[in-house]
């Protein structure tokens, strides 16, 4: 599918607006709050690439095991007045019980997966690849940063599948 006649701010969306990524069927899913993402093109000749978005996650974050299991993942962005809610996706863990019931928000079956009623942008994505960043090779100021308490991320490479705008 070409989705370049869209135009998203990926920088505000990723930065600003946080999102939900998840993955899962209906029965069996799991959800977090992200705020590091990117979108482009991989993996085909000129104007023909492959149109992707990746998201990073922590290998100790419960989703990251729906996330390696699963072919599909979405990517959900939401009103401001569901920042509480991302909130609580972002701080409480799956593991514990449903954590989405503590929200406002309402989980619906999308064709590869499990999106939000409440979105307002969604992009469905075919998973193309995963790698867990090495810790080495990650600049010294973000290692002591980060790294020195968790693990490093995954990055999950996902091809745009479907857009969904409410």
């Amino acid at each position: 599918m070409d989705f370049t006649e869209k135009s998203y701010e990926v920088f505000r969306l990723f930065n600003d607006r946080w999102a939900l990524v998840t993955a899962g069927t209906m029965e069996n899913y799991n959800t977090m709050t992200i705020g590091w993402g990117s979108m482009g093109t991989i993996w085909g000749p000129p104007h023909k690439g492959k149109q992707v978005l990746t998201v990073y996650v922590s290998p100790a974050r419960y989703t990251h095991s729906y996330l390696e299991e699963n072919e599909y993942f979405t990517v959900s962005f939401f009103p401001e007045q569901y920042r509480k809610d991302l909130g609580i996706l972002g701080s409480r863990s799956g593991r514990d019980g449903d954590k989405v019931a503590l929200t406002a928000l309402t989980p619906v079956a999308v064709e590869h997966g499990v999106d939000f009623r409440e979105a307002e942008l969604s992009f469905v994505c075919r998973k193309l690849y995963s790698h867990q960043f090495e810790q080495e090779k990650v600049p010294k100021e973000v290692a002591d940063w980060i790294y020195t308490r968790v693990p490093p991320h995954t990055m999950f490479i996902g091809e745009i599948v479907e857009v969904i705008e409410r």
